[in-house]
């Protein structure tokens, strides 16, 4: 990891241990997701996370990550899902950092 993400992960509290077969959640724009996204990954922007999640995921018990381009709004992702009572949900960072860490290609 470098410095840069190491800085990051201390400032928005990226996860250091991730779930291996997590659903993935990509809470940047429309756009940003249509110019790259990791592989199997589904697209929720954050402002409309709240509304949405419980069709895309119905089980509050289901391993989750959420990624943006930087970690920032994957931390605010992070913190509405527990507040709505998912149980296992990750801060996956940055898209850049989260498809090393766990060797997905991005799209």
């Amino acid at each position: 990891m470098n410095i840069f993400n190491r800085i990051m992960g201390g400032i928005v509290g990226v996860d250091k241990e991730l779930p291996a077969n997590a659903c993935l959640i990509d809470v940047r724009s429309p756009a940003e997701y249509a110019s790259g996204y990791l592989e199997g990954a589904i697209s929720i922007p954050l402002g409309d996370l709240i509304p949405s999640i419980g069709n895309a995921v119905p089980n509050k018990d289901t391993e989750i990550i959420v990624y943006c381009q930087s970690g920032a709004r994957s931390a605010a992702a992070k913190n509405q899902l527990q507040s709505m009572g998912y149980q296992h949900v990750s801060n996956g960072g940055g898209i850049g950092s989260l498809a090393a860490s766990l060797q997905k290609k991005i799209c």
